[in-house]
C-alpha cells in the first residue's frame, strides 16, 4: 500500500503491512453507496484506520444479492490482511437502499451479502451491524452524536432525522422517477433540458448546450459555438438565435434541430441517473456566470432545504451533510447555507460514512448499542 495512503489514513508507516499492530482487537467499517463499496480496517480501541479497500457499487436494493457479496468480498479483502482476519471482532455497514426496520428488504440483502462475504473472508466478528449509508455518515460527525439531522446530496438527495443513531423519519430520496430533487441526477436532467429548450427557442441562451452536447457526442458542427464556420454553411442557413452561448454567431436552425437529433437518442441510450455527470457541468457553467446554470444550483439548493425544513428542525440542531455536492466545494454549499442560517442551522459536512461506520462497529464491541440483525 503507497505511503500516500499511509498518510490520507493517518498511519505509522513503521507498522509493517497496512500498518496493522501486533495484537489487539479489530472492527470493520464499510460506506456502501451508489457508485463504491468503501472498507475501512481500525483498531477496536482508538478507531485509528489501519487499511481500506474499495469495490463497485453497494446498493442494497440495487445490486443483485450475489454481485453485491462479491464487491464485499473484494472491499474488506483489500483491507483487512489475512493473518489479521480473526481479530476482527465488530463489522458495521453504512448501505444505500438500507434504510428502515431489520425486516426491510434492503437491510435483509445487505445482512445476508456481508454475513456471507465475512464467511468467505474467515473474519468471525461476533457483531455485525446493518444501517443505512445515511446514518453511517451522520455517526461520522465529530463525537459521534446519536441525534440530530442527516442530508445526502449526491446522484440523489435524501434528509434523514437520527433518534439514538436510527432512522425516525425520512423526506425525499425516493429516486429519480419519482424524487431524488436537487441531487446530481436532478441537475443533470435540468442541464438537457434547458438546452433543449435552447434548440427549439423555447428557453434563453446558456453556456450548457455546449457543455452538455460536447459530454454527449455531439459534433461540434451542430453546436452553438465551437464549429467552424464553414459546418455551419453546410447546414443551410444563418437565421435565427444570437446569443452569449452561440458565441455571437447564429444557430442555424438546421443545426438545431440536428443538435436535438443527437441528444435525445445519447440521454435514452444509457440508464437515466447516468444524467448526475452531467452536475459539475452546471456547477461550471455557474461559476462563468451563465445566469440559468446558477438558476438550476439555486433551485436544487432550494429541494435540499426544503427535505430538511420537512423535519421540522429546532434551532440550533445538528446537520450532518454528505454527498459530492456538499462540502468545501460543492457547489450547492453556499446556497444551501443560507437556507439553512434562516432555519437557525449550520452544516457540518463529512466526506463519506466509512468513519462513522467504524464508530458504529467500535460502539457494537463495546457494547453500547443493541442491533435487530443479531435476533434475526
Amino acid at each position: 500500500m503507497s505511503n500516500e495512503l499511509n498518510q490520507d489514513l493517518g498511519r505509522d508507516p513503521g507498522r509493517g503491512e497496512h500498518g496493522v499492530r501486533a495484537g489487539g482487537a479489530l472492527v470493520v467499517g464499510l460506506d456502501a453507496g451508489g457508485t463504491r463499496t468503501r472498507a475501512v480496517l481500525a483498531s477496536a480501541s482508538d478507531g485509528r484506520p489501519l487499511g481500506e479497500g474499495v469495490a463497485g457499487p453497494g446498493n442494497a436494493l440495487t445490486v443483485p444479492v450475489p454481485q453485491l457479496t462479491e464487491h464485499l468480498v473484494e472491499a474488506l479483502a483489500g483491507a483487512v490482511p489475512e493473518p489479521d482476519r480473526p481479530r476482527v471482532v465488530a463489522v458495521a455497514g453504512g448501505f444505500a437502499g438500507a434504510a428502515g426496520t431489520a425486516d426491510e428488504p434492503g437491510r435483509v440483502n445487505a445482512l445476508t451479502a456481508l454475513t456471507e462475504a465475512l464467511r468467505r473472508l474467515g473474519i468471525p466478528a461476533r457483531e455485525i451491524r446493518i444501517s443505512s449509508d445515511i446514518e453511517a455518515a451522520f455517526a461520522a460527525a465529530p463525537d459521534t452524536p446519536a441525534d440530530g439531522l442527516a442530508l445526502v446530496a449526491g446522484t440523489g438527495a435524501v434528509a434523514m432525522r437520527i433518534t439514538a443513531r436510527h432512522c425516525e423519519k425520512t423526506v425525499g430520496g425516493d429516486g429519480w422517477l419519482l424524487g431524488d430533487d436537487g441531487g446530481g441526477f436532478w441537475i443533470g436532467r435540468e442541464a438537457v433540458r434547458v438546452a433543449l429548450r435552447m434548440a427549439d427557442r423555447r428557453g434563453g441562451d446558456t453556456a450548457l448546450a455546449v457543455l452538455v452536447g460536447r459530454e454527449l457526442g455531439v459534433p461540434e458542427a451542430v453546436l452553438p459555438s465551437g464549429g467552424e464556420v464553414s459546418a455551419f454553411e453546410e447546414y443551410g442557413e444563418r437565421e435565427g438565435y444570437e446569443g452569449g452561448g452561440g458565441g455571437g454567431r447564429a444557430w442555424s436552425r438546421t443545426a438545431r434541430e440536428a443538435y436535438r437529433r443527437h441528444v435525445l437518442p445519447a440521454v435514452m441510450a444509457e440508464p437515466p441517473v447516468r444524467l448526475a455527470r452531467l452536475a459539475p457541468l452546471v456547477a461550471e457553467a455557474a461559476r462563468a456566470g451563465d445566469a440559468l446554470a446558477g438558476a438550476i444550483l439555486r433551485e436544487a439548493a432550494g429541494h435540499l432545504a426544503d427535505c430538511v425544513r420537512a423535519l421540522e428542525p429546532a434551532p440550533g440542531e445538528s446537520v450532518v451533510a454528505t454527498g459530492g455536492l456538499l462540502g468545501p466545494e460543492g457547489p450547492l454549499t453556499a446556497p444551501l447555507d443560507r437556507h439553512l442560517s434562516a432555519l437557525g442551522l449550520v452544516a457540518h459536512w463529512v466526506p463519506d460514512g466509512s468513519r462513522g461506520a467504524v464508530a458504529l462497529a467500535r460502539l457494537a464491541h463495546d457494547g453500547a448499542v443493541t442491533y435487530p440483525e443479531k435476533e434475526k
